[in-house]
């Protein structure tokens, strides 16, 4: 759209936008007080009930992986048997407030968003959407909710039980620890919650002003000079819905600090036991104060640097600050990429949105899952017991070898990204951001240039096919004739095996998130009409 310029321009578009802003809102809030009961309803009952059903089964199911697993030593083992009730109590809590709060949130949510969405750019019939949307759709929604967790806690954590129970050590030898070193590290663990935790809740509670008044300050610029988030139609009442809610976006930011300063004290204990040595643990718990002051600092651009002092709790040196920061906390990863402000939403509508890509693997799931029942294949028996975590030719096969295909297609067609099926091409310019795509990002990036690397002609491509598919199954693989033959090169044939486990266990990964068991479940059916309708007889499942 186009940017009013000049005050009188600017100030009509202004008092033009906020009565029709106000409308809205106050329509949204009427749904939201009538249907966020009824989320709460179903979201909190239905997944305590989940919690407190399958309880007595994680307890027993998770001390079993744990006595089993090969990955541990016995004195690790003997550790963790032993806090293991702790963590297994507080999930019945943590479980049923944050259902609560799931609840509440995704029934005030839910209905706001969708009033205003329903008057997006290219709705139609806007006046009736702006009533109807985020009523039914909010209770649909609810139960979603319940069933994606259900599926989480029964199918993505037994799941995750059972590999880490039989998976091997890569170094053939158990992870342990040396109990000489509890004492110190427990020590130095509590001295760190002791200590960062009220410092850096005093630190975040004093900053706090800084980050309401300054965001206000920046947002009212924005939809006064109609720039930043106000600039595109379709973003105004998402912008303007956040300058209400800022101060709550300021308390939980805050809520965020004191929470993650807990996790933050307590490593100290794991740098005690990394650098075996308890002056390096109490090192890093004035240097993580430093660090979040530090971070704080940038993100509210005040001051540079921190007048904490930053002393050093590694032994290696390091050219840069990235390598004295936990890996994986909020503070590296705000060292490694400064926050950024975003002047227009216009590039980000060009992005790749992650329901795009999620919807591209499962429509490609039902399209070649037909195909390869079709060719014999997939057979009545994977069909009919695809919920048994037996039937792993459908569960981790099909879209493994969904993946495979598209890193094929993305190696021949020598473009940077991945390929989907639609010939939208996936690249780091363009992905979906988040930290889900942050972790898959990688791993995929590194089979592609594997794939790359090998070179394989057709022949190999539909072995490596085969592979995927049906997990090495000899048996299987035989009856499949689709002219792949293993290579005569035994280190060839080793690493094609190699990157279908990979390929399989990023699969597995994918099988785990929480709305995959769901669509899957639809791909399925899909393939069993089809299969139905070749046979002249119902679905078979």
């Amino acid at each position: 759209m186009e940017v009013p310029t000049g005050f009188l321009a600017t100030l009509w578009s202004l008092m033009a936008f906020l009565p029709f802003f106000a409308l809205l809102l106050v329509l949204g809030i009427l749904k939201a007080i009538i249907f966020s009961p009824v989320a709460l309803v179903i979201i909190g009952t239905g997944n305590w009930a989940i919690i407190v059903g399958l309880w007595p089964v994680h307890l027993i199911r998770t001390y079993y992986c744990v006595a089993k697993t090969k990955l541990l030593g016995p004195f690790l083992k003997f550790v963790i048997l032993l806090v293991l009730p702790m963590p297994l109590f507080l999930w019945l809590v943590i479980g049923g407030f944050g259902s609560i709060v799931v609840g509440i949130s995704y029934g005030i949510c839910s209905p706001l968003m969708a009033t205003f969405a329903a008057v997006g750019e290219g709705k139609r019939q806007k006046f009736k959407q702006c009533f109807i949307s985020g009523t039914w759709s909010t209770v649909l929604g609810s139960c979603t909710v319940v069933r994606d967790f259900a599926d989480v806690c029964y199918h993505s954590y037994f799941s995750t039980l059972d590999e880490i129970r039989e998976h091997l050590p890569k170094s053939g030898k158990p992870l342990d620890i040396n109990l000489s070193q509890i004492p110190g590290c427990i020590l130095v663990g509590l001295l760190g919650i002791l200590t960062d935790v009220p410092i850096i809740t005093v630190i975040a509670v004093y900053k706090s002003p800084f980050m309401l008044f300054k965001g206000w300050k920046q947002l009212l610029r924005d939809l006064i000079g109609r720039a930043g988030p106000f600039l595109e139609t379709a973003c105004v009442p998402f912008a303007g819905l956040s300058i209400i809610l800022w101060p709550l976006a300021v308390v939980f930011s805050v809520l965020g600090a004191i929470l993650s300063s807990f996790f933050l004290g307590i490593y100290a204990s794991a740098i005690v036991y990394q650098e075996t040595s308890i002056w390096r643990g109490l090192a890093y718990i004035v240097a993580t104060i430093a660090l979040f002051d530090e971070y704080t600092n940038d993100l509210l651009y005040l001051r540079e640097g921190s007048c904490f002092p930053r002393p050093k709790y590694r032994k290696k040196s390091a050219s840069d600050a990235a390598d004295n920061i936990i890996p994986g906390s909020p503070i590296s990863k705000a060292q490694k990429q400064p926050p950024q402000r975003l002047s227009s939403f216009s590039d980000a509508w060009q992005e790749l949105k992650a329901v795009q890509v999620w919807n591209s693997i499962f429509e490609a799931c039902e399209e070649l899952g037909k195909v390869l029942y079709q060719a014999g294949v997939i057979a009545d028996e994977d069909l009919k017991d695809w919920k048994r975590s037996e039937s792993r030719i459908l569960n981790i096969g099909l879209p493994a070898y969904v993946l495979l295909q598209c890193f094929l297609r993305s190696v021949k067609s020598n473009k940077p990204g991945f390929v989907l099926r639609d010939g939208k091409v996936l690249t780091r310019a363009n992905r979906p951001e988040g930290r889900a795509f942050d972790f898959f990002w990688e791993p995929m990036s590194t089979m592609l240039e594997q794939l790359k690397n090998l070179k394989l002609n057709e022949s190999e491509e539909l072995y490596l096919s085969k592979l995927v598919l049906t997990g090495g199954d000899s048996e299987r693989m035989e009856k499949w004739h689709n002219g792949g033959i293993p290579p005569a090169d035994e280190i060839k044939r080793g690493q094609l095996q190699g990157i279908s486990k990979r390929i399989r266990g990023f699969a597995t990964t994918l099988s785990r998130m929480p709305t995959f068991r769901r669509r899957f479940e639809d791909v399925v059916k899909a393939i069993s009409r089809a299969a139905g309708e070749m046979k002249g007889s119902e679905e078979l499942v």
